[in-house]
């Protein structure tokens, strides 16, 4: 199965426009975003092209195809405005091969695990920093930010395509981090 993933839009439109072109051209089944979609947070700086209901508009194109867990700078006031539900704080996706543990990273993430298994993925956000790494007996997998990269990082996103998962740069697609996870 084939998975495009997005976290940290804040409300940029350009990055919206970007990902759903990206996600339109990739053959992705799903397009799994990592929360903080419509707000820039008090402690970030506005994004390029900073449209929260104008994001919200292009992201219910697809709503049918969006998997999403909530942020920590999302609230029930952008539910109102998006056609997928974005509340959860965390999802799962289970593929034949494993679990996908899907979190935004300010609950659950490297530094407080949830209770997963061998060779599970464990996939958020937050942090705005790419990581697609094995660490001890989980896989560690973090798509970046497409609207406001952190630790001198370019915009980014992910695709899982089989076993192989990737963190791409936004604007020319080259590869930022990548690994294999275990079937």
């Amino acid at each position: 199965m084939k998975l495009m993933f997005a976290s940290d839009i804040h409300g940029s439109l350009p990055a919206t426009e970007r990902v759903l072109s990206l996600f339109r051209e990739s053959g992705a089944k799903y397009l799994i975003i990592l929360g903080d979609v419509l707000n820039h947070g008090p402690r970030n700086a506005l994004p390029e092209g900073y449209a929260p209901a104008e994001v919200a508009v292009q992201l219910n194109t697809v709503a049918d195809k969006i998997i999403a867990v909530r942020g920590n700078c999302d609230s029930e006031v952008d539910q109102m405005l998006l056609h997928f539900p974005l509340t959860a704080p965390w999802q799962q996706v289970i593929t034949e091969q494993q679990r996908l543990f899907l979190t935004h990273g300010h609950l659950f993430g490297p530094d407080n695990l949830p209770p997963l298994s061998a060779g599970d993925v464990l996939v958020y956000g937050h942090t705005h920093i790419p990581v697609a790494a094995l660490k001890g007996e989980l896989f560690h997998f973090n798509p970046g930010s497409v609207s406001l990269p952190k630790g001198g990082n370019v915009a980014s996103y992910g695709m899982m395509d089989g076993n192989k998962l990737q963190v791409l740069a936004l604007n020319d697609q080259r590869v930022i981090a990548e690994g294999a996870i275990n079937p």
